[in-house]
């Protein structure tokens, strides 16, 4: 009968092999089975079979993730949370966790069971109950949460200490008031020596308690050291952390030094980088004071020699520990993850120096044979690098040379780096720039010959590199922009046209003399410029520059041109030319008051009159009476222009000043008349019309589109959405003269937090905090091994660790852990307890012994007190023996001294 029955069961598990091997192959070969109803489902979920509950679990899981309602399986799927069935298991844990808030109650039921599977033998089902328990967003179960995380923060496999450090979150937001007990199992999960578990829990302080610096001091060298080996997220976390830290703990030290031990000081070490400075001092004069004699001679009366300029130049000093951040990160500039790549470039930019930037350099540039969205993040950094280090990229500008796969937010970044690189170029680079933006001017995509005449006119304006003109763009350059500007004038895009004139005015302003030839071909053009914003800024050119050369401009002939087809113009066109009018005839009254000057006053008094209005001198007579155009006299079909000295009426530009002001009188525009009757009024007092209509106007610059993000941290969110990045916020960020971003101007981007300022000098916290037996004995060996120090002798190594227990303290408590935060620097060991309870039971021992000894000493002492007093009393004779001589001795010496 046992044989029968041996072989029943191997016949009923060969059995349900082959059914799971028949599943298996139907899943994989052929379309998925067919959906079954909720009846079927939970006879499914009820069976006994683990392959029956394994498809309905799967089933109802595939249901939740289609949106389909399964909360009526909840009862019927809990059942199975004490299967022993790790599969089966997981897909219970996922639906508990989906459905625990709309269903508590049933939920606490599974509680029990999770709780249980904390003691399991596979660390895998304790890490996953761990990870399920914290999970579920029931507030009740927030102290049990927290017992389990207690728990698997002490556990011995590292899974479940890494689910532990990763729960904290999760706890802190389900109650709060945890924060004490979880902020203790954080500081032990932050000193775990696997790196992956000490990564999670780095991420779980930046969610929980990223302010409270002083959980970090005492593991700040460890995690530096245990950072290269951590996963991506967990790198991405410490490293933010890292980045705060230094700024908060680390202050920015620098120091002057000479030239000449410049590049010595940065071939000997890597902590120290160049910013130019150039300031001279008088090595004569200490205190860079004027010396009282002008003559230059000194106090000793000979003359003082000159002494050569030295210059110097600013050195930044890191901290050492700071220094080994620096160096740790530098291998993960070669991950494989973008985004470790961009967080490590990050810190180089925020607390490194100049030639740590330059290390990130080409990994940042490597990024961009990447896919297009990763191209297009890594151009949003590499553009808000390049406005502090261009000089760093010139080298990678043919990797930034527009291909045509590229969409329109790759080419337009592109676009725009190549402009900033561009002033900091050789003579090849610039020329290949050059060439490239003319290509793509000439091209039939109408926004990108846009960027690219604005890419021509940033790269016309820049200045030549930083040793270049102060301010003003290389002659050579300049030409050949304008030429490529001009060419783009007849265009039939009216935004293109209008664009390139807008470069050329600005190119125009910088220098007019030396352009008044290019406004005359500008005038030339004025008939084969059709687009109304075209024309309208031409007429605005000839006019800004109508008061060179005086008479010999050609002004009045392109306003007497202009007035033949006045009715057909634009309304933009038309403002302009009444304009034109306005100025052409305010030069001319100005050249005739030079001419002939007003005689000068008599000293006579005048008699007094009454006060008029402040307005009655800017209104002429008879300008009310007719809308403000003025009443042309009987003789004239012209109205009357205010008189200017020696000037005759039938002065050909006073005669297109009249016609002007007669054309706009009859113009269907409003706002053309009431422009028209506001220069008018302001002719009258030619004074005030020159200072309102011939005022210089400032030289125009139109940065960088990036230049409206500058200030952003790399890697942001905000780098790529915040502040829109267009040419008209950077123009106004720029007159602002800001070179930061506020928080005013993220546009409504929640999260985003700046960088801390750096910590001042001598607010940072105490360096000792740092330091931990472990980090000090991998310190030592780092130095055996590198020949820096002899071997330690073991006596005074025992002395150190002794003292080093021991520990002082510093101060009180802080959250930064700096001057007024404190802890002990050292801990008892096991060895320490161990040698305090033998001498404890040492004391014991020899109570008896030393009742006896104390009697016998009590005996001995005072004996020994009787004879101390006879020879004090002795003594005491001696000296006054002695004393009694010395007078004796004295008062002779007295008499025998000459008077």
């Amino acid at each position: 009968m046992e044989s029968i029955s041996r072989i029943s069961n191997l016949l009923e598990s060969a059995r349900e092999l082959t059914l799971d091997a028949s599943s298996a192959a139907r899943s994989g070969f052929r379309s998925p089975a067919r959906p079954l109803d909720s009846r079927q489902i939970k006879k499914l979920l009820d069976s006994r079979a683990d392959r029956d509950v394994l498809d309905g679990l799967r089933r109802v899981t595939t249901m939740a993730y289609r949106g389909q309602k399964t909360l009526p399986f909840f009862s019927s799927v809990v059942k199975n949370v004490a299967s022993p069935n790790l599969e089966i298991k997981k897909l219970v844990y996922i639906y508990v966790v989906h459905h625990a808030e709309q269903e508590p109650d049933m939920a606490l039921l599974s509680i029990n069971t999770i709780q249980k599977s904390l003691s399991d033998a596979n660390p895998q089902v304790r890490a996953l109950a761990l990870r399920t328990m914290s999970g579920i967003r029931v507030p009740v179960i927030s102290q049990i949460v927290s017992l389990a995380i207690k728990k698997g923060a002490a556990d011995m496999s590292p899974y479940v200490r890494r689910a532990a450090a990763l729960a904290i979150p999760k706890c802190y937001r389900l109650d709060p008031s945890q924060l004490p007990s979880l902020l203790e199992y954080l500081g032990t999960l932050l000193g775990d020596k696997q790196y992956y578990v000490a990564g999670a829990a780095v991420a779980a302080f930046m969610a929980v308690c990223p302010e409270r610096l002083d959980l970090i001091h005492r593991h700040y060298r460890d995690l530096v050291r245990k950072l290269v080996d951590m996963d991506e997220w967990s790198q991405l976390a410490t490293l933010r952390m890292l980045t705060i830290y230094a700024r908060k703990c680390f202050p920015r030290r620098t120091r002057q030094v000479a030239q000449e031990s410049t590049t010595a000081a940065s071939n000997n070490s890597r902590r120290s980088y160049k910013t130019t400075a150039a300031r001279t001092l008088d090595l004569g004069d200490f205190y860079g004071e004027p010396a009282a004699d002008s003559s230059g001679s000194s106090d000793t009366g000979q003359v003082a020699t000159p002494t050569e300029p030295s210059t110097f130049q600013t050195v930044v000093d890191l901290d050492p520990d700071l220094t080994l951040f620096l160096n740790a990160i530098r291998p993960l500039l070669q991950s494989r993850n973008a985004g470790v790549v961009v967080a490590v470039s990050r810190c180089y930019v925020s607390v490194g120096t100049a030639e740590y930037v330059r290390d990130a350099v080409g990994p940042l540039v490597a990024l961009l044979r990447g896919p297009q969205d990763t191209q297009q993040i890594a151009l949003y950094n590499i553009a808000s690098v390049c406005l502090a280090y261009p000089a760093d990229f010139v080298r990678y500008a043919s990797r930034f040379l527009v291909r045509a796969t590229d969409p329109p937010a790759v080419w337009r970044l592109k676009l725009e780096v190549l402009a900033l690189l561009f002033p900091h170029s050789p003579a090849p680079i610039k020329s290949l720039i050059l060439s490239e933006l003319e290509h793509f001017a000439r091209g039939s995509d109408k926004a990108l010959v846009r960027e690219a005449v604005r890419a021509i006119g940033r790269c016309a304006q820049a200045t030549d590199g930083p040793g270049g003109s102060g301010g003003q763009a290389d002659a050579t350059t300049a030409a050949r922009c304008l030429r490529l500007l001009l060419a783009q004038i007849t265009s039939l895009d009216g935004t293109l046209a209008a664009e390139s004139l807008t470069v050329i005015r600005h190119l125009i302003q910088q220098d007019p003399e030396a352009h008044a030839a290019t406004v005359v071909r500008l005038a030339k053009n004025l008939d084969a410029a059709a687009d109304p914003q075209a024309r309208a800024t031409i007429i605005w050119l000839v006019g800004e520059f109508s008061g060179l050369n005086g008479e010999d401009n050609i002004a009045a002939d392109v306003l007497r041109i202009l007035l033949k087809d006045f009715a057909s113009e634009s309304e933009a066109a038309k403002r302009q030319i009444v304009l034109l009018a306005a100025k052409v005839y305010l030069h001319h009254i100005n050249r005739e008051a030079e001419r002939n000057p007003p005689p000068a006053p008599s000293d006579a008094k005048p008699t007094p009159s009454p006060t008029p209005s402040p307005l009655a001198d800017l209104v002429p007579e008879g300008f009310a009476d007719d809308g403000g155009f003025g009443s042309p006299p009987s003789h004239s079909p012209l109205p009357a222009a205010s008189p200017a000295p020696d000037e005759s009426a039938d002065h050909p530009i006073r005669r297109l000043w009249d016609y002007v002001l007669l054309l706009a009188r009859y113009d269907v525009s409003y706002d053309l008349r009431d422009r028209t009757r506001l220069y008018r009024a302001l002719l009258e007092v030619p004074q005030l019309a020159t200072l309102m209509l011939l005022a210089p106007k400032p030289v125009p610059h139109a940065p960088s589109p990036s230049a409206v993000r500058r200030g952003f941290t790399l890697g942001s969110a905000a780098l790529v959405l915040g502040a829109g990045g267009d040419a008209s916020s950077a123009a106004s960020l720029d007159s602002t003269g800001g070179g930061t971003v506020s928080r005013g101007m993220l546009h409504g981007i929640r999260g985003y937090e700046p960088l801390p300022d750096w910590v001042h000098e001598g607010d940072e916290p105490d360096a000792r905090l740092r330091e931990t037996e472990e980090s000090l004995a991998a310190a030592q060996y780092d130095d055996r091994r590198s020949g820096k120090s002899g071997a330690v002798p073991a006596d005074a190594s025992l002395d150190a660790a002794a003292a080093k227990s021991r520990g002082p303290v510093v101060g009180g408590a802080g959250t930064n852990g700096g001057r007024a935060a404190a802890g002990k620097l050292g801990s008892k060991t096991l060895d320490d307890w161990l040698a305090e309870e033998e001498a404890e039971e040492e004391d014991d021992d020899d109570d008896d012994d030393d009742d006896d000894e104390e009697e016998d000493s009590s005996e001995e002492e005072s004996s020994d007190e009787g004879d101390d007093e006879d020879e004090e009393e002795s003594e005491e004779e001696e000296s006054s023996e002695e004393e009694d001589d010395e007078s004796e001795s004295g008062e002779e010496n007295d008499r025998l001294m000459p008077a």
